[in-house]
């Protein structure tokens, strides 16, 4: 389908996922509109685009009313902190933007006529019973752990999307994202692969937390960004599992990531935080199927980019702060 001349708004476009596709829309001869609060995203992230003439940016909370002049073709929402050393300090934020902000911006595709994609996650299926995930799976979540603020939020706002789709007709799509990984994630965002990049980087010893033999898939944010796109332009309106099924374990992969590095770290454990998923793997027949996707990229070359990416930053933006296996 040709995109070219479609006017596109993508919420959370500040941040680590938001900015590709603002990238990815506007290399589609798209218009793109972007919208963040700064919360947790960064312009630093989308400055190349402020001189081109086909984007635009509103700074502005989505959990507030959302106005946007002019036609809209497509809603991409991706406003959310997504790692849990976010959400475990803004935690009634978390649940604003998944709630109150899904809910604004159905409305928008409703006046809008647009379609509206919704960015979910693999945490809807908590920590799982059934391995690897497919989409039937209900999911094994604690809505008042520690994590409920993030896990319960997204099931919501699936919920509310499929309402939307069936009761007023608003042609919606659900991506359920595994862990994704590339440049422009932040450094210090909590989660395993910049944590352990970040040690690398200050000479810490790596933090494993719990035996390490929890597992994870990392898919490249190139990838990723692939099978959004092929969704957005798909007829399927049900929730669809995009990520890598290469599973791993934390304690395999942090091994990984101190030969990348060169350096000569130690591994060090700590306990294991609540409800921490034990297994994360996607099954990716449905997106196989209907959207002809897989990932392509090997998590050698992917995890070079990214380091490459991460040595590239300013020494002041290098700083430690706590995370999870997340």
């Amino acid at each position: 389908m040709d995109i070219s001349n479609k006017r596109v708004l993508v919420t959370g476009a500040a941040g680590f996922l938001g900015s590709h596709l603002c990238d990815r829309f506007i290399a589609e001869g798209c218009k793109v509109v972007g919208m963040d609060n700064l919360i947790t995203g960064s312009l630093n992230n989308i400055e190349h685009l402020f001189k081109h003439e086909n984007f635009e940016f509103y700074h502005h909370d989505v959990s507030k009313f959302v106005f946007v002049p002019g036609e809209l073709d497509f809603i991409l929402h991706f406003a959310s902190p997504a790692s849990p050393i976010d959400y475990l300090k803004i935690p009634i934020q978390t649940l604003k933007v998944g709630s109150l902000g899904t809910h604004n911006l159905l409305g928008l595709a409703r006046v809008k006529k647009a379609r509206m994609l919704i960015a979910s996650t693999s945490e809807v299926y908590g920590d799982p019973n059934v391995h690897p995930q497919n989409e039937d799976y209900w999911g094994n979540v604690n809505p008042i752990g520690p994590r409920g603020v993030y896990d319960e939020a997204k099931r919501f706002q699936e919920a509310i999307t499929m309402a939307y789709h069936t009761f007023h007709g608003v042609e919606t799509r659900i991506v359920r994202i595994f862990n994704t990984y590339g440049p422009r994630m932040r450094l210090n965002d909590g989660r395993a692969l910049p944590a352990f990049m970040g040690q690398a980087l200050r000479g810490e010893d790596i933090t494993v937390f719990g035996d390490g033999s929890q597992t994870r898939s990392f898919c490249y944010v190139d990838d990723l960004i692939e099978g959004i796109y092929r969704l957005l332009l798909s007829d399927y309106q049900f929730p669809v599992n995009i990520g890598n099924p290469d599973e791993i374990s934390i304690k395999d992969f942090a091994e990984e990531i101190i030969k990348l590095t060169g350096t000569d770290q130690k591994i060090v454990y700590k306990p294991l935080p609540q409800d921490d998923p034990k297994q994360r793997q996607p099954d990716i027949t449905r997106a196989k199927d209907i959207l002809s996707w897989e990932p392509k990229v090997a998590r050698a070359d992917g995890l070079k980019s990214t380091w490459d990416y991460f040595r590239s930053l300013p020494e002041w933006e290098i700083i430690p702060r706590s995370f999870t296996s997340a």
